[in-house]
């Protein structure tokens, strides 16, 4: 049985198959979640971030896609980088902020990770309410593990503040 969690810490410290990355569709870093692991992993996740763009992804990653790296100097062993969809840009479709999760979880499984950590999504810089983010991730993740069990051991979000906990604890 896969087990669902949320804690407030640091998504760069933990212990994990594969932590998700809220990326910007270029690949190549930026700033929150997004310049924190690229920061902690080195530039071993920039130059494989790089050679997606040089070979696979060529005009960056979609919106709501997802796609993995090797994790650099992080103790988990994979980054899955997905792109959110940012509402000051007109992208409120909550099926674009669902796909972010269930591709993750899908690339996860590719990749053979038994274990993943997720940020909330689009709930800082892109615009998303923290309960609206909350409410679409323990949806679509609870849905995909009740699909696909057996797959995981472990889902847990990591959020950054007690009111980001707060929301997704609601959920869970």
């Amino acid at each position: 049985m896969t087990r669902l969690e949320c804690v407030v810490g640091d998504l760069t410290t933990q212990e994990v198959d594969a932590v998700v990355n809220a990326a910007n569709s270029t690949l190549l870093g930026g700033g929150g979640v997004d310049g924190a692991l690229h920061a902690a992993a080195g530039p071993a996740l920039l130059e494989a971030c790089r050679r997606l763009r040089a070979t696979t992804h060529p005009a960056g990653l979609a919106v709501g896609d997802a796609v993995a790296t090797p994790g650099g100097r992080l103790a988990a062993r994979w980054v899955i980088h997905t792109v959110g969809p940012n509402r000051h840009r007109g992208q409120d479709d909550p099926a674009l902020l669902a796909s972010c999760f269930t591709r993750s979880l899908e690339v996860a499984r590719e990749v053979g990770a038994r274990s993943v950590a997720f940020p909330a999504v689009s709930a800082g810089a892109y615009g998303w309410e923290a309960s609206d983010v909350a409410r679409v991730a323990v949806s679509e993740v609870r849905q995909w593990v009740d699909d696909n069990e057996g797959d995981l051991d472990l889902v847990r979000f990591v959020l950054v503040t007690e009111r980001l906990r707060t929301a997704f604890a609601a959920e869970l």
